[in-house]
C-alpha cells in the first residue's frame, strides 16, 4: 500500500470515528429538556422563554429539544423552589425573576435595594459590569450556570385608595408584595400594611377590596392585567428593579458539547436581549405607555428625583439592614458604577 492511500485512509477513519463519535454523544441526550416559568407563555418573560427554546431546537437541528413549562408547573406553586429544582438537574432551564432566587442567593437582594437605581442605564451598568459578573458567579457556585439577564421591570405602585407621591401616603394602605422578606421590610419602613399571598388570591383581593394595592412592573403586569379596573392611582416610583435570569442546571451544562454550549448561550442571549426591549418598551423618555394608563382613567403619578429621595430616606434602615445580608463589597461595587 503506497504512502499517500494509508495517509488517506487514517484520515477517513478519524473522521468516522469523530462522526460516531458525535453521533454517540448526541444519542446520549435527554429527549426533553424541562424549562420552568413562573409566569404564562403570553408577554415578554413567556415569549422569550419559547424563543429561546425554539431557537436551540432549530440551531441544533433538533438535537436539544427544551419544552417550556410555564404557570410554575415544576415547582408546584412555590417560586422559591425553583432554584433548588435547577440545581438538583429536575429542571433543566429557567427563564426566572432575581426574587425567587433570592432565598437561595441572597446576593441577587442586590436588585431590590430600595430606591436603588434611578434609570434602565444604572440597571445595564450593573448587569452588564463587575457586579452582574459576580453574581453569575455566585449562581454558578450553588450549581446553576447564568447564560443571559433578562428583565421584568420597574416595580410600580398601583392602589384604589388615594394617590401616593410621598411616604405618608403609604400609611395603612394594605399593599400586596412578593414573599421576599426585603419587600415586607421595605413597605412597612414607609408605614403600609405588606401582605403576601399569591397572585391569584391578590385578583380576588383587588375585587373585593380587601387588599388596596399592589406592586408590579408596567408592561408584565399591570397593563395585561387590566389593573385600572380595580385601582385608579399609579405611582411610577421605580422603588426596585426586577431583572430575570436564564440559566441552566449545571449538571445539564456539563452534559453538552462546546458546540453546543456556544449555540445555547447565544441564543439565550439573543432571547434575553429582545425580551428586554419588550419589557421597557414605552418606558423610556417621555414613557408613551403611560398614556394606555391614562386612557384606561388612571390617574398617573411620576415621582420627581427629589420625590423619590423622600422615599429612599425613609427607607434607610433596610437599606443599611440588606446592605450586610448582600455583602458591603457587592453593594459599594455597583454603588460606583451609580456614581455615588
Amino acid at each position: 500500500m503506497s504512502r499517500t492511500r494509508a495517509t488517506g485512509l487514517m484520515v477517513v477513519l478519524c473522521v468516522a470515528l469523530l462522526t460516531l463519535s458525535g453521533m454517540v454523544q448526541a444519542a446520549e441526550y435527554k429527549s426533553e429538556y424541562k424549562m420552568s416559568i413562573v409566569v404564562g407563555p403570553k408577554g415578554p418573560w413567556g415569549e422569550a422563554a419559547q424563543k429561546f427554546a425554539d431557537l436551540v431546537k432549530e440551531r441544533t437541528g433538533g438535537r436539544i429539544n427544551i419544552k417550556c413549562y410555564f404557570a410554575g408547573q415544576l415547582f408546584a406553586g412555590k417560586q422559591t423552589n425553583e432554584f433548588l429544582l435547577l440545581r438538583q438537574g429536575v429542571a433543566d432551564f429557567a427563564l426566572a425573576s432575581t426574587i425567587n432566587w433570592s432565598p437561595q442567593v441572597p446576593e441577587l437582594n442586590l436588585f431590590a435595594l430600595p430606591f436603588f437605581f434611578d434609570n434602565y442605564e444604572q440597571v445595564d451598568a450593573v448587569k452588564n459590569g463587575e457586579p452582574g459578573r459576580i453574581l453569575f458567579e455566585k449562581i454558578e457556585e450553588k450549581g446553576v450556570i447564568g447564560l443571559a439577564w433578562g428583565e421584568n421591570g420597574f416595580r410600580e405602585l398601583t392602589n384604589r385608595v388615594r394617590p401616593v407621591e410621598k411616604p405618608e401616603d403609604l400609611a395603612g394602605l394594605k399593599v400586596r408584595v412578593v414573599g421576599s422578606p426585603i419587600f415586607i421590610d421595605i413597605f412597612r419602613a414607609l408605614g403600609a400594611n405588606p401582605i403576601n399571598m399569591n397572585w391569584g388570591e391578590a385578583q380576588t383581593a383587588f375585587q373585593q377590596g380587601t387588599v388596596d394595592g399592589q406592586e408590579n412592573p408596567v408592561n408584565a403586569v399591570i397593563i395585561p392585567y387590566q389593573l385600572w379596573q380595580v385601582h385608579p392611582y399609579i405611582t411610577i416610583w421605580h422603588y426596585a428593579i426586577d431583572p430575570l435570569i436564564l440559566g441552566v442546571s449545571k449538571k445539564t451544562w456539563e452534559g453538552f458539547t462546546e458546540e453546543d454550549r456556544k449555540i445555547i448561550a447565544e441564543a439565550a442571549q439573543e432571547a434575553c436581549s429582545w425580551e428586554v426591549d419588550r419589557a421597557r418598551e414605552g418606558l423610556t423618555g417621555e414613557m408613551p405607555a403611560l398614556k394606555i394608563l391614562e386612557q384606561k382613567g388612571m390617574k398617573v403619578t411620576v415621582l420627581t428625583p427629589e420625590q423619590r429621595q423622600a422615599f429612599r430616606a425613609k427607607t434607610r434602615e433596610v437599606y443599611e439592614k440588606w446592605k450586610a445580608t448582600i455583602g458591603a463589597d457587592l453593594v459599594e461595587e455597583a454603588e460606583k458604577l451609580l456614581g455615588r
